[in-house]
């Protein structure tokens, strides 16, 4: 891979990870309800579903989704259906106020649903998914060795990525103090919910071409 090509890789991927977009607000919702170490787990969710999205489209199987409209609506409403449940528990919940979690009923909190939650809403982005399968293709050179463009794309993807959803996720552990005050919990709860809402429906209306 020529530097040149890597500098335009490595400036697209800082645009995509540092525009917040649902998986940044997961990660922030958990920070805030839940702790800045349990968003964590979602972050780490998020990514490696991304990955997954990377890893298919450099091996070629990300053309098969984008060449099957119906495996790729089955992919794409999947991910909306999940994005717009998420924005409907949001808006639904009757939580009034956030309230201060202590360390002993976080210890026991599921970890792999936090990272499970992270992997559907990072396997529903819509921009990672149109980034890797239509883009990607573009920054791999077919007479360089395979295995050492996968790596270097990959973790060139990874560690921005990683770093945006904890900075965010400090970010929204940081400020917990003003979502603890007394309405702030249904308010953000509003907000989110909209959100994901609105990232589904944008989902559900993209096209493979």
């Amino acid at each position: 891979m020529e530097l040149q090509t890597w500098i335009y890789y490595f400036l697209s991927i800082l645009i995509l990870t540092a525009s917040p977009g649902p998986m940044v607000l997961l990660c922030v919702t958990t920070s805030i309800k839940d702790g800045f170490k349990y968003s964590l787990y979602t972050a780490l969710g998020g990514l490696t579903a991304i990955l997954g999205i990377l890893t298919l489209s450099f091996s070629g199987l990300g053309l098969l989704v984008t060449t099957s409209q119906v495996l790729f609506d089955i992919i794409k409403y999947i991910g909306a259906i999940y994005l717009i449940y998420l924005g409907y528990k949001a808006i639904t919940s009757k939580v009034e106020d956030y309230k201060i979690i202590q360390e002993t009923a976080v210890t026991h909190k599921d970890k792999i649903g936090l990272f499970f939650k992270g992997f559907l809403v990072g396997a529903s982005n819509p921009k990672a998914i149109l980034f890797f399968i239509a883009l990607l293709p573009q920054f791999i050179d077919s007479n360089s060795p395979l295995l050492v463009q996968y790596i270097i794309l990959a973790t060139t993807f990874a560690i921005p990525e990683i770093f945006w959803l904890v900075v965010y996720s400090y970010l929204g552990a940081k400020s917990s103090k003003w979502f603890l005050a007394h309405g702030r919990a249904k308010f953000f709860n509003r907000i989110t919910g909209g959100v994901f809402i609105g990232a589904g429906l944008l989902l559900s209306t993209t096209s493979r071409n």
